[in-house]
């Protein structure tokens, strides 16, 4: 819920945006801008404005709306889809969200390299995908987001995987991630369906300790367990951008592509404006 500081602090925010609330302020431009392309030594000048080409990929999947419907302020569709695949090929998306997310973890009084993990998955529909599966559970055809995150909730890292791949096969690529790109994680929650004696040996071999919380035996309704919560929060901060409330993108690295832009809007802003 809503609380009235907090409600001040999104209008404030507001204010310093240009037309809609996905746009770079002052602030967070000022965050990223160092990580994005120096224009070349020779050739051409560069023409392109770089923070409305950002402000426009932010539109677009804050809004839900296809490439050929962004506004014309931000300039002709085809550039800002050029150079949203030019950054993804490049892993800047990648870049900029794991400097936002050990900015973010500084500033909350923490090591900036995080030491414990949470890991679930969420099954969406994926009308577009190249591949896709059945996940019989959730009765839905898509796709399947496999991530980790740290205990305060920040994505470490997301694996995409057909529907019907299960929740403890997905795992096991999110913990060769994991421990490649945040090698001081060692401790990793999840709930009951990663209980699997071919994941329990991969967290032996990768030096990880997995702690599955369960439900109590006498649980009756709904209850909140405290750390697969703060995965499941991550997952409504990840919906709230509409484009990703279901999976559009026929590609993997286009989908992949798509949740880092919304993951590090979120961190980018937060940071920006604690």
């Amino acid at each position: 819920m809503w609380t009235e500081q907090s409600r001040g602090r999104m209008a404030k925010i507001a204010k310093k945006t240009k037309r809609y609330p996905s746009d770079l302020t002052d602030e967070e431009w000022e965050q990223i801008a160092p990580l994005l392309p120096k224009p070349g030594r020779r050739g051409r000048p560069r023409e392109v404005d770089f923070r409305e080409v950002i402000n426009a990929m932010r539109h677009l999947v804050r809004s839900g709306c296809g490439w050929r419907m962004l506004p014309i302020h931000f300039g002709g569709w085809q550039t800002v889809y050029g150079w949203f695949r030019e950054l993804a090929r490049r892993f800047l998306f990648q870049t900029i969200h794991d400097v936002a997310l050990m900015l973010g973890r500084g500033r909350a009084g923490r090591e900036t390299s995080p030491t414990a993990g949470v890991i679930d998955s969420q099954s969406v529909k994926a009308p577009q995908a190249e591949t896709r599966g059945y996940d019989a559970a959730k009765k839905i055809v898509g796709r399947k987001r496999h991530i980790a995150v740290d205990t305060d909730g920040r994505l470490l890292m997301v694996n995409l995987t057909p529907a019907d791949i299960s929740d403890s096969a997905g795992a096991q690529a999110i913990l060769d991630g994991v421990r490649k790109r945040w090698p001081w994680v060692k401790h990793l929650f999840a709930d009951g369906a990663y209980d699997r004696l071919k994941l329990m040996d991969k967290t032996a071999r990768l030096d990880f300790v997995v702690e599955i919380i369960r439900r109590s035996d006498d649980q009756k309704g709904f209850e909140v367990l405290p750390r697969p919560w703060v995965v499941k929060r991550s997952f409504g901060w990840m919906t709230r951008w509409r484009r990703l409330v279901r999976d559009y993108e026929k590609r993997v690295d286009v989908s992949h592509a798509m949740i880092l832009v919304a993951m590090n809007g979120n961190l980018i802003r937060r940071n920006a404006h604690s």
